[in-house]
Protein backbone atom coordinates (compact mmCIF):
# COMPACT_ATOMS: atom_id res chain seq x y z
CA UNK A 1 0.00 0.00 0.00
CA UNK A 2 0.87 3.71 -0.86
CA UNK A 3 0.16 6.61 0.68
CA UNK A 4 -0.41 9.73 -1.41
CA UNK A 5 -0.87 13.52 -0.67
CA UNK A 6 -4.11 15.69 -1.64
CA UNK A 7 -2.54 18.98 -3.35
CA UNK A 8 -4.71 22.28 -3.04
CA UNK A 9 -6.33 21.62 -6.39
CA UNK A 10 -7.51 18.14 -4.60
CA UNK A 11 -5.61 16.30 -7.20
CA UNK A 12 -3.38 12.80 -5.97
CA UNK A 13 -0.89 11.26 -7.95
CA UNK A 14 -1.50 7.28 -8.97
CA UNK A 15 1.94 5.78 -8.17
CA UNK A 16 3.88 4.60 -10.99
CA UNK A 17 3.49 0.68 -9.51
CA UNK A 18 -0.67 0.80 -9.55
CA UNK A 19 -0.65 2.62 -13.10
CA UNK A 20 1.06 0.33 -14.46
CA UNK A 21 -0.30 -2.59 -12.52
CA UNK A 22 -3.65 -1.83 -13.95
CA UNK A 23 -2.09 -0.59 -17.10
CA UNK A 24 -3.71 3.03 -16.81
CA UNK A 25 -2.85 5.73 -19.50
CA UNK A 26 -3.01 9.02 -19.69
CA UNK A 27 -6.59 10.70 -20.29
CA UNK A 28 -8.47 7.54 -19.21
CA UNK A 29 -11.82 8.47 -17.62
CA UNK A 30 -12.36 6.70 -14.46
CA UNK A 31 -15.35 6.25 -11.93
CA UNK A 32 -14.78 8.03 -8.24
CA UNK A 33 -17.24 6.04 -5.83
CA UNK A 34 -17.46 7.30 -1.93
CA UNK A 35 -17.88 3.96 -0.22
CA UNK A 36 -17.78 4.48 3.53
CA UNK A 37 -14.95 6.21 4.50
CA UNK A 38 -12.61 6.06 1.38
CA UNK A 39 -12.54 6.72 -1.87
CA UNK A 40 -12.45 4.16 -4.91
CA UNK A 41 -11.09 4.75 -8.11
CA UNK A 42 -12.58 2.44 -11.14
CA UNK A 43 -11.23 3.13 -14.63
CA UNK A 44 -13.57 2.53 -17.37
CA UNK A 45 -13.10 0.20 -19.98
CA UNK A 46 -13.84 0.56 -23.98
CA UNK A 47 -16.89 -1.45 -24.45
CA UNK A 48 -14.69 -3.34 -27.22
CA UNK A 49 -12.33 -4.76 -24.66
CA UNK A 50 -15.14 -5.93 -23.03
CA UNK A 51 -16.63 -8.26 -25.25
CA UNK A 52 -17.01 -11.95 -24.20
CA UNK A 53 -15.83 -11.33 -20.32
CA UNK A 54 -19.11 -12.72 -19.59
CA UNK A 55 -18.32 -16.26 -21.62
CA UNK A 56 -19.33 -19.09 -19.80
CA UNK A 57 -21.93 -17.99 -17.58
CA UNK A 58 -24.50 -19.79 -16.61
CA UNK A 59 -28.06 -18.36 -18.15
CA UNK A 60 -30.35 -20.70 -16.64
CA UNK A 61 -32.34 -18.99 -14.09
CA UNK A 62 -35.56 -20.61 -12.24
CA UNK A 63 -38.56 -17.79 -13.22
CA UNK A 64 -42.01 -17.72 -12.83
CA UNK A 65 -44.40 -19.05 -15.81
CA UNK A 66 -45.84 -15.28 -15.99
CA UNK A 67 -42.09 -14.15 -16.38
CA UNK A 68 -41.28 -16.01 -20.05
Amino acid sequence: MEAVKVSPKFQVVIPRSVREKLNLVPGQRMQVIAYGNRIELIPEQEIGSMRGFLKGIDTTVPREDDRL
